[in-house]
């Protein structure tokens, strides 16, 4: 049970991370983007840790300030809450 929700957590964060490079591709091609509030919800939603790597290896939304802030923060709630998870199942 603990493994797969680890396994869970990861697909979530690689899916994430490939929607930030399909936004990428989006806006090189000049076509229909993902809205800011969704990337930034996925984020909350468990994927900080995508999100993050996401913005980094593409270079994308890194020079936007809601996306420099709210990113590390979705980062560090991920972080929080899964250590918060697993205190509570120690």
């Amino acid at each position: 049970m603990e493994n797969n929700f680890l396994i869970g957590i990861g697909v979530w964060n690689c899916i994430v991370f490939l929607i930030y490079g399909l936004d990428k591709w989006l806006a090189i091609q000049d076509k229909q983007r993902i809205s800011e509030f969704t990337l930034i919800f996925l984020a909350f939603a468990f994927s900080g840790v995508g999100a993050l790597v996401g913005m980094a290896l593409w270079r994308h939304k890194t020079l936007k300030w809601k996306f420099r802030i709210l990113i590390p923060i979705a980062f560090l709630w991920q972080v929080f809450a899964m250590g918060y998870r697993y205190a509570l199942l120690s």
